[in-house]
């Protein structure tokens, strides 16, 4: 269940995080994407902290991205990483232009 959720979340041309409110890496993650306009729908940010599946999903994680900590940040259906991986592509000017290729900005 866990994994197909995963899969429905990141299908198509928008960019999905999931986060645990909490987590420091999370909030750098979405200040991060905030400074971007988004058409809309094409941001989705996906809170897993409360979700009874939440270990299966980050297990998942592990599987597809190699890596099962939070935040996961898939840009169309490719994971970029976490908070500090979203942070150094912003930084480098790489961002935008992965943003721009799904058609996710205005």
């Amino acid at each position: 269940m866990a994994q197909q959720f995963v899969q429905a979340k990141i299908k198509g041309d928008k960019v999905v995080l999931f986060i645990k409110p909490t987590c420091s890496y999370c909030v750098t993650a979405k200040d991060v994407l905030s400074t971007y306009k988004f058409k809309p729908g094409h941001l989705e940010c996906v809170d897993i902290s409360a979700r009874p599946d939440m270990g299966s999903m980050q297990d998942y994680f592990m599987e597809l991205t190699g890596a099962r900590t939070v935040p996961r940040v898939f840009i169309g259906e490719e994971c970029v990483g976490g908070g500090s991986d979203v942070a150094a592509l912003h930084k480098s000017g790489k961002l935008e232009g992965m943003l721009q290729s799904i058609g996710a900005l205005q």
